[in-house]
């Protein structure tokens, strides 16, 4: 049961003599909704979206370091001078980020490094340590992460080198990621878009 406020007698007729010329305002027949606040696009995450299911579609990129002989993983993409992987061997930019990805499954790695290096390229890093283990627990103790990550990396438009990681660092078992520098990603995905239209 509702319960009706009731005005006492001199408040009501005050009311009504305070009321009396008002007219009511004409029926429209609409209904007036709130406008909703717009939705912000989240175009960064769009992005990256797009880039990790380029990523996945991708082939193998050609010129894999041949992991299997047992050599030291290194890779410089063409047109990068040499010397900036001796720099990056010799531990001249310092490191800014770590991933740790050893037991992980292949599936689950690939997903974090990718999410790790945007994450890296929206902060302006460009030195990075991605720890994928030495394999000593996997199947006849060969790495399993060790040849797929760099496999992911040299996919990878913003890796400009790659090496195995100094002893002090995780030597085998990591390696360390050189990215290139802000600005420079920015325009290639200006020079992208101008090619693309």
């Amino acid at each position: 049961m509702t319960r009706q406020r009731t005005i006492p007698g001199d408040d009501e007729a005050a009311f009504r003599e305070a009321v009396k010329d008002v007219q009511p305002l004409p029926d429209a027949g609409r209904v007036a909704h709130a406008r909703p606040r717009p939705v912000p696009l989240p175009r960064q995450r769009q992005e990256d979206d797009r880039q990790v299911l380029a990523d996945s579609l991708g082939s193998q990129a050609e010129g894999e370091p041949d992991l299997e002989s047992g050599d030291v993983p290194a890779y410089l993409r063409e047109g990068v001078a040499p010397q900036v992987l001796r720099k990056l061997r010799a531990g001249f930019w310092a490191v800014q980020d770590e991933l740790d990805l050893h037991g992980l499954r292949s599936e689950e790695a690939r997903e974090l490094l990718l999410q790790f290096l945007a994450m890296a390229g929206k902060r302006g890093y460009r030195c990075l340590r991605v720890i994928h283990g030495k394999g000593w627990r996997s199947k006849n103790r060969e790495p399993v992460l060790k040849p797929r990550v760099a496999s992911w990396l040299i996919q990878r438009r913003d890796v400009l080198a790659f090496c195995e990681a100094r002893a002090a660092d995780g030597g085998a078992g990591a390696v360390v990621v050189l990215l290139q520098a802000r600005g420079a990603r920015h325009e290639a995905r200006e020079d992208e878009g101008d090619a693309a239209s």
